[in-house]
């Protein structure tokens, strides 16, 4: 955006700053029932982690009783998360995704 004085002289230009978009975390949240290897299947195909990464995630979440996933714009995060929880529900586990900004 340019200022100008009365004789249409150029004053000043400013520029208007771009942002990054906000990043947010998925979270799995560890329940009773949902087994060990659904995680693993769940993270391996919504979030295409290798399966040894899988594995390690899905053993931080059954450790610490939630675990982060993954980083992601906003939009892409709730649907990752809106997946799980259809997956799940479709198979019949109580699964938990949720969503957090970093």
């Amino acid at each position: 955006m340019a200022k100008k004085d009365m004789d249409g002289q150029l004053l000043e230009k400013t520029r208007d700053e771009v942002k990054e978009p906000s990043k947010y975390t998925c979270l799995l949240h560890n329940d009773n029932y949902t087994t060990q290897e659904f995680v693993v299947y769940v993270l391996k195909t919504i979030f295409k982690l290798k399966p040894e990464d899988a594995y390690q995630r899905m053993m931080d979440v059954h450790k610490k009783g939630k675990g982060y996933v993954g980083s992601y714009s906003y939009d892409i995060a709730r649907t990752k998360s809106t997946e799980v929880e259809a997956l799940a529900k479709e198979n019949e586990y109580p699964l938990k995704c949720t969503v957090e900004r970093i």
